[in-house]
């Protein structure tokens, strides 16, 4: 397929229009108190298919270690999650997490970096690339944070449960 010179900041202005909606979406909900189970259930699994696909987009497209690095952080941590809550699920068992500030910072980071290197053509050494690059580092680091919580909060739960299944 040929590429065209602004295909790649189409990609990233629709990117940022789903992550400016997705934000609206859900200061609305919560400040009209127009929150559902089946919205709080979709709105996290949306976040991660639409970063998961930016990501995966963007490691192609930069075909660089740099950049796949973090990728592989952000999406791996999204999957252990995902499992950790689903085999709780079947214990019967659940972690109470609450979304936190620091889960918001590392939203919006992800949400700014992958912006910022989806409006960039990849072959242009700028400002705006190396901050994406920087963002997207930190945001890297703020998912091991919040894996960490995670596991920390589960932690009695796994060790009982993976010492009944010896």
């Amino acid at each position: 397929m040929l590429q065209h010179e602004w295909s790649i900041f189409a990609a990233g202005v629709l990117f940022a229009l789903a992550a400016l909606t997705d934000w609206l979406d859900g200061y609305l909900a919560r400040r009209l108190n127009q929150t559902t189970p089946f919205g709080a259930f979709l709105d996290p699994v949306a976040d991660k298919l639409i970063v998961v696909s930016a990501l995966i987009v963007l490691v192609t497209y930069h075909h660089t270690a740099w950049l796949t690095i973090p990728s592989l952080i952000i999406v791996g941590r999204e999957i252990v999650i995902s499992a950790l809550r689903e085999w709780m699920a079947e214990m019967n068992d659940s972690v109470a997490v609450a979304v936190s500030y620091l889960g918001k910072v590392k939203t919006t980071l992800q949400m700014v970096a992958i912006t910022l290197l989806l409006i960039v053509p990849v072959d242009a050494q700028s400002a705006t690339t190396t901050i994406g690059y920087v963002l997207l580092y930190l945001a890297s680091i703020m998912t091991l944070w919040s894996m960490s919580q995670y596991l920390r909060a589960a932690w009695v739960s796994l060790k009982h449960g993976l010492g009944e299944r010896r």
